[in-house]
Order: C-alpha cells, then sequence, then structure tokens
C-alpha cells in the first residue's frame, strides 16, 4: 500500500500562491501623503513625505499630526509648539514653522484660493523684510565694532523696532503671516456659507407662513438642518480662539520667529564665550531678562578686546551672582511668568478675528431665533385650527344626539303596532305630518340649545 504523499499534506494545494511586491514597496507607501511647501520667500514646492519624515521636520509628535488625517474627523484646532503651528480650521489643513508653511490637502480645490493669497503676502513679507534684514546685518556690524555697551534688551528693542516698514507699519513675524492667511481664509468661508443661508432662509420662512404644504416645510427642515451644522462649526472655531486668548503661555509658543532669533544667539554666544572666557554657572531660570543682560553684555565687552578683560570679569561675576540669587528664587520667578510673557502683538491678531467670528455667530443665533420664532407661529395657526377641528366635532356629536331622538321617533312609527296615526278614518295623513313637523322641530330646538349652553359655559369659564 503506497503512503501518503507531501502534498497531500499542503494546506494551500489548489490556491494561487499570494504574491507581495519586492522590497516591501507594500509597505513603504503607507502613511505618505502630497505636502506643497512654501518657502518665506513665496516659492512652492510640492513633495511627497511620510508622518515620520513631518515628525522629523517640524517636531511634532504623532498625536498633533492625527489632527491633520482627512480620514479622520477632529474639531477646528489651533495648536502652538515648540518649532511649530498646527492649523487644522475648516478645509484649511496646514503646519507653520519658523520658514515655511506645509499644506497638506493642497489640491482641493476650495483650497487653491487659499494658496494664492498665502503665497501673495508671503511674498509681500519677503519683500518687506529683506532689505530691512541687510540694514540689520550692516548695523549689526557696526555696532559690534562701536556700541559695545548696548544691554540685551536694548538690542532686543532695536531688532523689534527694525521689522516694519519705511512707512512706519508694523511687520509681523512669517508664522504670524500665516497663521492670519489661514484664519482670513477659515473666517471667510464660513462668512459667505452664512451670508448664503441667511439669503435662502428668510424667503423660505415667508413663504411657509404664508402657506403651510409638505415642499415648505421640506425646505425649511433643510434649511434649520444646515444652520445647526454651520452654528456648530462657527462655535468651535470661536472657541478655539477664545481658548487662545485665554492662555498666555499658549499664545507664546507661536512665536517662533523669536524662538529661532533666541536660539541662535545662545549659540553665538555659547561659540563666542568658548573662545574668550568660561565661567561655571549654576542652573537657574534662564527667562529672565535681566540675567540675559548681564551676560550678553559681559561676552560682547570680553569678544571686543582682551585689555577690558578686568571689566568682563567684573561682568560676569555680577551676573554669576545674579543667577545665584536666581536660583535661590525659582519658585517665585516661575510664578510670575506669565505677567512677563509679552504676546501683545499675537494678541491683537486673534481678537481682531475672534469679534469678527463671534459677529458670524451673533448673525446665525438672531437667524436661529427667526427659525424658531417661525416655528412657534406655524406650531400657534396649527393649535387653531386643531382647536376649530375640535369644535366641528362638538358640533357634529351634538347634531349627531339630537338626530337620534328624531330617528327613535321614526322607528316607533316603523314598528307594527296598531295606534291611531295609522287609521285614516281616525287621524289621517294631516296628524301624520304634523307628528314629523314636531319632531324636526324639537330636534332642531334641542341642537341649538345644546349649543348655546356649550358656548354660554366657555364664556363663564
Amino acid at each position: 500500500m503506497r503512503g501518503p504523499r507531501p502534498e497531500d499534506f499542503d494546506s494551500n494545494a489548489g490556491h494561487p500562491t499570494p504574491t507581495f511586491p519586492a522590497g516591501g514597496s507594500r509597505k513603504k507607501g503607507m502613511g505618505v501623503r502630497t505636502w506643497l511647501v512654501l518657502c518665506s520667500s513665496g516659492k512652492e514646492q510640492a513633495t511627497e513625505a511620510g508622518k515620520h519624515t513631518i515628525m522629523r521636520r517640524t517636531g511634532l509628535p504623532a498625536r498633533d499630526l492625527r489632527i491633520l488625517d482627512p480620514l479622520l474627523s477632529y474639531p477646528s484646532t489651533v495648536l502652538g509648539r515648540e518649532r511649530a503651528i498646527v492649523i487644522n480650521l475648516e478645509h484649511i489643513k496646514a503646519i507653520i514653522t519658523g520658514q515655511e508653511v506645509l499644506i497638506l490637502n493642497s489640491k482641493d480645490p476650495s483650497v487653491a484660493p487659499f494658496i494664492e493669497e498665502l503665497q501673495r503676502r508671503i511674498r509681500c513679507h519677503h519683500h518687506a523684510t529683506k532689505p530691512q534684514e541687510g540694514v540689520n546685518t550692516e548695523g549689526a556690524a557696526q555696532g559690534e565694532a562701536g556700541t559695545s555697551q548696548l544691554s540685551g534688551e536694548e538690542a532686543r528693542k532695536d531688532k523689534k523696532q527694525s521689522l516694519g516698514n519705511q512707512d512706519g507699519s508694523k511687520v509681523l513675524p512669517f508664522e504670524f503671516v500665516a497663521l492670519e492667511a489661514c484664519l482670513e481664509a477659515a473666517i471667510t468661508s464660513l462668512e459667505s456659507e452664512a451670508v448664503r443661508l441667511e439669503l435662502e432662509a428668510h424667503p423660505a420662512l415667508d413663504k411657509l407662513t404664508i402657506k403651510i404644504n409638505t415642499l415648505n416645510l421640506e425646505r425649511v427642515r433643510q434649511i434649520k438642518s444646515r444652520l445647526v451644522a454651520i452654528t456648530g462649526r462657527v462655535q468651535k472655531v470661536r472657541d478655539e480662539l477664545e481658548k487662545l486668548l485665554n492662555d498666555d503661555e499658549d499664545m507664546a509658543e507661536m512665536y517662533l520667529t523669536d524662538k529661532l532669533a533666541q536660539k541662535q544667539l545662545e549659540n553665538s554666544t555659547a561659540s563666542s564665550t568658548s573662545d574668550t572666557v568660561v565661567v561655571d554657572l549654576p542652573e537657574g531660570d534662564e527667562d529672565d531678562r535681566h540675567v540675559a543682560d548681564y551676560f550678553e553684555h559681559a561676552t560682547l565687552v570680553s569678544s571686543e578686546s582682551c585689555h577690558r578683560g578686568s571689566d568682563a570679569h567684573n561682568l560676569l561675576m555680577r551676573a554669576h551672582s545674579a543667577l545665584s540669587r536666581n536660583s535661590r528664587g525659582t519658585s517665585s520667578t516661575r510664578s510670575g511668568m506669565t505677567n512677563k510673557l509679552n504676546v501683545q502683538e499675537l494678541e491683537m491678531l486673534l481678537e481682531a478675528y475672534f469679534v469678527q467670528i463671534d459677529g458670524i455667530l451673533n448673525k446665525l443665533s438672531t437667524l436661529t431665533e427667526y427659525v424658531d420664532d417661525t416655528e412657534d407661529y406655524i406650531n400657534i395657526m396649527l393649535d387653531d385650527k386643531q382647536n376649530n377641528l375640535l369644535q366641528m366635532g362638538v358640533m357634529l356629536t351634538t347634531a349627531g344626539l339630537v338626530m337620534s331622538l328624531f330617528i327613535a321617533v321614526a322607528g316607533v312609527f316603523g314598528m307594527n303596532i296598531n295606534i291611531e296615526l295609522f287609521n285614516d278614518e281616525v287621524a289621517g295623513p294631516g296628524k301624520f305630518m304634523w307628528t314629523v313637523v314636531g319632531g324636526t322641530a324639537g330636534s332642531l330646538f334641542l341642537y341649538f340649545g345644546a349649543i348655546g349652553w356649550y358656548k354660554h359655559s366657555r364664556l363663564l369659564e
């Protein structure tokens, strides 16, 4: 007897063997999306990048990128992080860094006008800041040569004053220019939808008050559904802006240009101090402005000339003592960090759009009240018609009761009994007619009497 063959134990015998692309390309394409990158000069570039590439490029965690996922439904969100700002407002899904803007759904037709407007603003910002950067660089070189006594606080003030146009107007940082374009595009879209809905709602509601039918009721139902949806979207954007305005620390996280400048300043300061004087300083509050001024002043003096080494040493010793005092009062300093945050520039920007979105919400609230008033009016009309139908039902019921008495008289005459009315010699047709007329008159009298008594009782109530 022959034993079993090896192919008899093959569970996949008779089934095609699945084939996968070589090199693991099936997993390679997962999570890769097309991003439109707008740099600070206004140039655009489409690139395909995965989640981990964007995380390394922007410094964002995975949970923040999940907000921009088009397959997931997330409410309107504006997040400020260490190196980027995450924007998820209506159809705008973007990541703003200190030097570029990454847009996710750039192929969406509704996003094309936003991209054009954003590119125009970035180019205007680039042209406005480019000559200023040259002037600032030349001025900085002259300042290192001849104005070494300038403190760090004054240097930062001069830097902020240099970010302005020649006509005196203030130039916003790059991230605020992009943020303003995103807010304007989202709020403009919501406002256009609200205006369009308002133009459709008023005629439909007026027609419904004139004539109540199925077509008008269906049209008003659709309008109310759209009104509830757009009101919720506007409310989410308003709540997000209000949350940002109420938290100074969240607004301070959005100053990406200042963070880049501060990081460059720290790197240049660290390189200069490594070449000149090395002093071990204790850990303390790095955000203390007075300590930064001492340290920056001492660094400028020590890097300018060697024959002033004693003065630089004194300044660094004073910075050392200030940091020592600061290390003893770290808790009190950190408790007052919120009061030190200067977010007035961003606060004014957000407040302007908060007022605009709040106006849209008030307009939608007014439209909602108009819809509710129309519904109340329609309900009153329907209740009035229902009351009329009930009154008619009462009258018909009363008439039926009275007619039943008259029918009882007819039933008596229809019975096979011997009475004088049936005898023509005694009563005759005349008396029979008087009987019919009397029964009819009596029924009418009872009917009108019952209706009069009903109305009189309602008046007494």
